[in-house]
């Protein structure tokens, strides 16, 4: 082989060997991503590959497509009212005459000089003392011995601690007999009154007293007034029981003309209006009125009881007719969201007023009968003050001793249905018991259906009243 053969044989074979290797190289440096090679065109164009660790360059950054995210903000809310609720209760109880007779004061007579009538109520107790605060109407004044009965009152200051320790808390002192022993007996009702600490209500003893008073009662605040009708024989003469008030003590007590009534009406916004400012939650009048033995209110005492009702009163409690008058509901002409309970007599809580005593005016024995009127007031806790709910006992005074004797003894029996033994209960004969039923029909006879009408629409009241305050 000659030389230049040789020659162009170890050309081909470096070429060869150069050409391997840069194919190698090549290869490697597709491999890792280092040149670009054509994509086949079987695959598409837009094929996605994974990223790398490493690239000879960088996507330049774009803008967020959200929000930057920022600390949370707190939103501040309105504080949540805390839940309604019923604060509390009060129950007063009133009661209705103690018409203190001359034989009332004998049986109280003690041996050694005193006078006790607490057994006279010994059965009553429990449901007088049950109550918040108690109320009856003292029909006699307090002025010393002589003792007197009818027609002009004066009783042992003994019926004052007697009455206390039943559970009595106040005693309502303007009604017919006020003024029976003058300006003498009006002045010592009330020294002996205040000297047993017994609340009092319808007199004062000075014009810087107002005639109205706020008692609190667990934390509601009712406001209490009490009047009396005047004797009309003479209008240009303030009287009671036929008896002329002097100019200085006829201001101190609460009187009402039937020949005035006006006045009485200006006179009685005047007293609300001041007592609603004084913080009354509620205002309840005490009233001696009507004509008495009769068993139905006349015309003037209605009229009366709507105008009291416009004016704002919430309850009503008559007394004077020694019998019991009906219970009814009111709605005021003025405002027609406020309603007033009045019960226009509540009878004789005590007396000598038996049938037999009173064969002409009243033979049928409704003077025996009361009854103790409880109402009772509830307070929530957003200020609401409503009447919740009303309730009564009825009540008869089982007189013993022969008739004409002028001996008697006295016990006034609580006629509550949920005994069911009241022979046993209250140690009656049999044939007392049988009376004493007949004095219960003879007083739901009267006041049954008002009294039912009343209890519906104050069941209705509380359940919307707490409906719209969110009590479940």
């Amino acid at each position: 082989m000659s030389s230049q053969r040789k020659t162009l044989i170890c050309l081909i074979v470096c070429f060869a060997v150069v050409l391997g290797i840069l194919i190698g190289v090549l290869s490697i440096m597709l491999d890792r991503g280092m040149l670009s090679a054509d994509t086949p065109t079987t695959q598409p164009t837009t094929m996605a590959t994974e990223p790398t660790t490493e690239s000879t360059t960088r996507p330049m950054p774009t803008e967020p497509t959200t929000e930057p995210t920022t600390e949370p903000t707190t939103v501040p809310t309105e504080p949540t009212e805390p839940p309604v609720y019923k604060e509390s209760t009060a129950t007063i109880a009133a009661t209705g005459d103690m018409l203190i007779h001359s034989y009332l004061y004998k049986d109280a007579l003690q041996p050694d000089g005193t006078y006790d009538f607490t057994d006279m109520f010994t059965y009553m107790a429990g449901y007088i003392q049950a109550a918040d605060y108690a109320v009856a109407n003292l029909e006699t004044t307090l002025s010393g011995a002589p003792y007197s009965g009818f027609p002009q009152f004066c009783c042992p200051d003994g019926i004052v601690p007697s009455l206390q320790s039943v559970g009595f808390d106040m005693l309502l002192t303007a009604n017919n007999h006020t003024y029976d022993k003058y300006s003498q007996g009006f002045y010592r009702t009330q020294e002996v009154l205040k000297s047993f600490g017994m609340d009092y209500l319808g007199t004062v003893d000075s014009l810087e007293m107002p005639l109205w008073q706020i008692r609190e009662v667990n934390g509601i605040k009712i406001g209490m007034i009490c009047y009396t009708y005047e004797t009309d024989d003479d209008p240009e003469k303030k009287a009671l029981n036929g008896i002329p008030m002097n100019a200085e003590t006829a201001p101190l007590i609460g009187t009402f003309s039937y020949g005035q009534l006006e006045t009485f009406y200006t006179e009685m916004q005047q007293q609300i209006t001041a007592m609603e400012l004084a913080g009354a939650d509620a205002v309840v009048l005490y009233i001696h009125w009507g004509n008495e033995y009769q068993l139905k209110q006349n015309a003037t005492q209605s009229a009366m009881a709507q105008k009291l009702c416009d004016l704002g009163v919430d309850v009503i409690v008559g007394g004077h007719p020694h019998v019991i008058q009906p219970m009814e509901l009111l709605t005021s002409t003025v405002d027609e969201n406020h309603k007033t309970v009045c019960l226009y007599s509540t009878g004789n809580a005590i007396s000598n007023q038996n049938r037999l005593e009173l064969s002409k005016q009243c033979p049928t024995g409704h003077s025996e009968d009361g009854v103790v009127f409880s109402f009772t007031f509830a307070k929530y806790s957003d200020g609401t003050v409503i009447l919740e709910s009303v309730d009564l006992l009825p009540t008869w005074v089982y007189r013993t001793g022969a008739h004409g004797s002028h001996v008697y003894s006295y016990q006034v029996i609580p006629l509550d249905m949920q005994i069911t033994d009241w022979q046993t209960a209250f140690n009656l004969p049999a044939d007392v018991a049988a009376s004493a039923m007949e004095s219960y029909q003879r007083t739901m006879a009267i006041i049954g259906s008002g009294l039912e009408s009343v209890q519906n629409y104050l069941a209705q009241l509380v359940w919307e009243t707490e409906t719209n305050l969110g009590i479940a």
